[in-house]
């Protein structure tokens, strides 16, 4: 079992930034991929970024790319999301995830195994 704790949620105006981080703890080992997604009331998970270990990738959605930033702590087992130039649009739960399985479609939900439990974003005009 892997057990997923996400942390940095918040309230921000426009054009700030946030850093979202996501702690990971049991049998991390059997990683292959994390991804961020984020879903507002109503609508489907949106796929937000990813990344892999082997290979060493990460993958963006296109309404983040160029803004947000995903990276890891190896020692902590900590993955992070760095929130930049936030707009509106961006309010949303984030979640993290964690996949076992190597591949491709890092942007689908199905290929993650496990969830953690949300952090809410609120950017303000």
């Amino acid at each position: 079992q892997v057990q997923l704790v996400e942390s940095g949620g918040g309230l921000v105006q426009a054009g700030g930034s946030l850093r979202l981080a996501c702690a990971a703890s049991g049998r991390t080992f059997s990683a292959y991929a994390m991804g961020w997604f984020r879903q507002i009331p109503g609508k489907e998970r949106e796929f937000v970024a990813a990344l892999t270990w082997n290979p060493d990738s990460t993958y963006y959605g296109d309404s983040v790319k160029g803004r947000f930033t995903i990276s890891r702590d190896n020692a902590k087992n900590t993955v992070y999301l760095q929130m930049n130039s936030l707009k509106p649009e961006d309010t949303a739960t984030y979640y993290c995830a964690l996949s076992t399985s190597p591949g491709s479609g890092l942007g689908y939900m199905s290929r993650y195994r496990y969830w953690g439990q949300g952090t809410q974003v609120t950017v303000s005009s």
